[in-house]
């Protein structure tokens, strides 16, 4: 990578850093133990122009690289993974959906609002009986003159209550069949559009995750993003770069819970020695920076690609599972380090720990990344 590149994104590390120490890491346990989403944050992170990193000046953005992206979202995540998540799912799928795929005029009405953090975004894919299947999607929408109707639910979805708006994938076809799917620009205060359950979560408590439910939602065919029953396929598209998303996030959890037990292990001492020292402590330790450089490899080599607008469904899903999965291990084996403390709260080691497992479900499983792979190199 460049000198000039690399000095670049030191600049933006440090500077992600500071905001996340002052911002974010006094208020960590609070926003945890109570499920807070701090809405009012994501305003400030919009004024550092973390909430349209990607996305180019002249609709507002920061106009910045999948590098940088990464390396924001990596800071953020190693003081808190539920920020570091918010901000990804805001960034590389409802606003970057809206600017690849809007017209001229649906990223002028859209996109200044959402990257400058004035407004949060939501992406609606996945439902309560489809997961990985989204083919087979219940939430329809039906053409009625130049109207359309939807009807349906959509779960697990990030920032469900207190996003303003939402890309929404329905269903225009037959279950099953290709072409099915067409997505919608959806904004609250819409008759017919609220929101339902938000999940009671193991971790990530502190970004939102609800229900988005469709009751008859009347739309104007102007809120339609591209063709009719392009939608799965823009869907598909736009995972691609959230894999890099997710992996990145997995990169600072992981750096995290490397950084606190590699602190913590230095500091312990038993047997006239710190615990750093003995051999057991001392191998997990080097099984870790090791998978976190591999990841990080891994993950700069699918930013490249996406950077030079590249195919990338097999290096992105590389990243995302190999990363998602070294997350859960080093999570696992900081946790391990601590030993009794780290089963407390009063210790980082839990949180990462509880934090890490979304990272092998969520924007595809471990097993649809195998899938995804295995389909690429032997295509």
């Amino acid at each position: 990578m460049q000198l000039e590149i690399m000095d670049n994104l030191k600049m933006i590390a440090e500077t992600a850093r500071d905001f996340a120490e002052i911002n974010i890491r006094p208020h960590i346990m609070e926003w945890d133990e109570n499920q807070i989403f701090p809405k009012e944050l994501f305003h400030k992170l919009g004024d550092m122009g973390f909430m349209g990193i990607i996305i180019p000046e002249e609709y507002g953005g920061s106009g910045l690289g999948y590098h940088e992206y990464v390396t924001i979202v990596d800071q953020i995540s190693q003081v808190d993974p539920s920020i570091g998540l918010s901000i990804a799912a805001h960034n590389s799928l409802c606003t970057n959906h809206i600017y690849e795929f809007g017209t001229e005029e649906q990223r002028k009405k859209w996109l200044p609002k959402l990257a400058s953090g004035q407004v949060i975004g939501a992406w609606g894919l996945t439902e309560h009986n489809t997961g990985s299947d989204a083919g087979g999607m219940s939430t329809t929408a039906v053409k009625d003159g130049n109207d359309w109707i939807i009807n349906g639910a959509k779960n697990f979805i990030t920032h469900a209550i207190s996003g303003d708006i939402a890309v929404v994938m329905t269903r225009t076809g037959e279950k099953g069949a290709s072409n099915n799917s067409t997505a919608f620009v959806l904004e609250k205060g819409m008759p017919g559009f609220s929101s339902g359950k938000k999940e009671n979560k193991l971790g990530m408590r502190a970004s939102e995750t609800a229900e988005l439910i469709f009751d008859n939602l009347r739309v104007p065919d102007s809120s339609r993003l591209g063709e009719v029953g392009d939608g799965f396929k823009q869907a598909m598209k736009i995972l691609d770069g959230g894999r890099i998303s997710i992996a990145a996030l997995s990169l600072g959890i992981a750096k995290g819970a490397y950084k606190a037990a590699l602190k913590y292990a230095k500091e312990r001492h038993q047997f006239g020695k710190s615990i750093a020292n003995f051999q057991a402590i001392n191998f997990m330790l080097a099984d870790m920076a090791t998978e976190i450089e591999a990841a990080e490899l891994l993950i700069n080599r699918a930013s490249e690609l996406k950077n030079n607008k590249q195919k990338l469904t097999k290096e992105g899903a590389m990243a995302k599972l190999y990363a998602s999965e070294a997350c859960v291990r080093i999570a696992n084996n900081a946790l391990q380090i601590f030993g009794g403390y780290g089963y407390t709260k009063d210790f980082p080691a839990e949180k990462y720990y509880r934090d890490s497992k979304l990272c092998t479900i969520g924007e595809g499983t471990s097993e649809i990344q195998r899938l995804v792979i295995g389909r690429e190199i032997t295509r």
